[in-house]
């Protein structure tokens, strides 16, 4: 009878002590804050201010600033104002750092990474592209290693808020963006998805554009686009008094190419390269046959693939960027084009001729020769992706032995616009594997099987996946 009531008391006493406990933790827990709202949280940084926040449904959208220095080595000699963008799905997902290389698109977008691993998005618009640019302007301080600097201060800011795995991904000067960012800080990023990125290792030497121009597609196409290319030259007289009337019209000027002449030519000379790096094979059926083709044809078949306000100064002027670091690291193609004769005046132009007088320009010889040998050593988990037709995979990266679950792909018959999609389906699958895992968030399935599984983990949405590629300068990445 002791035992019973001293069993029973016991049971009481237990009970009594986890209904307090019990209580103690939900007053506790509704004592506890309720989490920041991620607006909060991304203003919290210091730096960040916001410009606007866009509604999209199933994602928060902003529009941002964030406070860089001009120059990383020293800054404390001033800051200048850095637009990005930030499409929020969850802090529970992986994030993708996508820059273009050029400015940022401020309307809702979805890489295809990001649509993959159905993560995150922050997008940086590159130093010096207005509105990104310190004032005054100081252009040695726009380099690769500043705007992998950016990126990296960037990164380490958001990624206090966004702890997951970070891809970081770009097309052309983008994809060459998020390999010098992996060059100089590889510790950051998780995986590398660069699309579609040129390589030019040694500025002198560009033989491999020649062998590209003399095989890619079929000889009819080829002769055809020649020939055009040709005429436009042939006719240069009348076709030079369109493109005055189009100025006037237009309000376009030529002070930085030099004159109305130079700018024709440059517009003319870029026609073969642009349908490559745009078009299709099969679009050689829209281009006319020079020899029977009026004035009007040449002229509509060369604006509407090269674009005759291309080398005006109001086209020119927001690639300046571009064209220096085209001119003092990244490099650019010389191309010969033997079937134009003598017609040519200025050849293949370089991108001095591109960029005001007023900024100084020294070509770096290494800069490339650097990053080339150390993706070639250093890969690790870095995909890159080409298309057959496009131009600028004729100098491609390539991978050494020292490299690790790092791969190089190239999709047939593809543009600049080639991407995992367009892949044959045995390296899409790897590829979506492979973006998957180095993101964290593959599907659990036998090894085997893993190519197989993978799928994109995002429903598509035709407003935000959108991967075509955006006109660039020709020169022009």
């Amino acid at each position: 009878m002791r035992k019973t009531l001293g069993w029973l008391l016991s049971l009481v006493v237990l009970i009594g002590t986890m209904g307090a406990a019990g209580s103690t933790a939900q007053a506790a827990t509704a004592a506890q804050p309720a989490a920041a709202d991620i607006k909060d949280q991304i203003l919290g940084i210091p730096g960040m201010s916001l410009i606007e926040e866009k509604p999209y449904p199933g994602y928060r959208f902003f529009v941002l600033n964030y406070e860089q220095p001009v120059d990383h080595r020293q800054p404390r000699k001033g800051t200048f104002k850095q637009r990005l963008t930030l499409l929020h799905k969850d802090v529970s997902r992986p994030s993708v750092f996508f820059t273009s290389g050029y400015n940022v698109n401020t309307n809702p977008r979805r890489s295809e990474p990001t649509t993959i691993i159905d993560g995150n998005q922050v997008s940086m618009e590159y130093r010096f592209f207005t509105p990104s640019r310190p004032d005054p302007a100081n252009w040695a301080h726009l380099d690769i290693w500043q705007a992998a600097s950016d990126q990296h201060r960037i990164f380490t800011a958001l990624k206090k808020i966004y702890k997951k795995n970070w891809l970081s991904t770009g097309g052309s000067k983008g994809g060459m963006t998020a390999t010098y960012y992996e060059r100089f800080y590889p510790r950051d990023m998780d995986g590398v998805v660069a699309y579609v990125a040129p390589n030019d290792v040694v500025n002198k030497e560009d033989s491999a554009y020649d062998r590209f121009f003399a095989k890619v597609g079929t000889k009819e196409c080829r002769d055809k686009l020649n020939a055009v290319q040709r005429e436009a030259l042939v006719r240069r007289e009348p076709l030079e008094a369109k493109y005055a009337v189009a100025a006037a019209e237009n309000g376009w000027t030529f002070t930085t190419v030099g004159n109305l002449d130079k700018a024709y030519e440059a517009v003319v000379l870029d026609y073969v390269w642009a349908f490559w790096q745009y078009s299709l094979l099969a679009d050689c059926a829209s281009i006319p046959t020079a020899a029977t083709a009026t004035d009007q044809e040449i002229w509509d078949t060369i604006d509407a693939i090269s674009g005759f306000s291309a080398y005006a100064d109001q086209g020119l002027e927001t690639y300046t960027p571009y064209y220096y670091q085209a001119g003092t690291q990244l490099g650019s193609p010389d191309i010969k084009q033997p079937h134009l004769g003598n017609l040519s005046r200025y050849g293949y132009q370089p991108p001095r001729n591109f960029v005001p007088r007023d900024i100084p320009m020294t070509f770096q010889q290494g800069a490339m020769a650097d990053v080339d040998r150390w993706v070639r050593d250093n890969a690790n988990q870095m995909l890159f992706v080409y298309g057959q037709n496009d131009p600028w995979g004729a100098e491609p990266f390539r991978l050494g032995y020292g490299v690790r679950d790092s791969h190089v792909m190239t999709a047939p018959g593809a543009n600049h616009g080639a991407n995992v999609a367009k892949l044959l389906d045995g390296e899409k699958a790897l590829a979506t594997a492979k973006i998957l895992q180095w993101a964290g968030v593959a599907p659990a399935a036998a090894p085997a099987d893993a190519g197989r599984a993978a799928a994109p983990l995002a429903a598509p949405d035709a407003q935000l996946d959108q991967h075509e590629p955006e006109r660039e300068p020709q020169l022009r990445r």
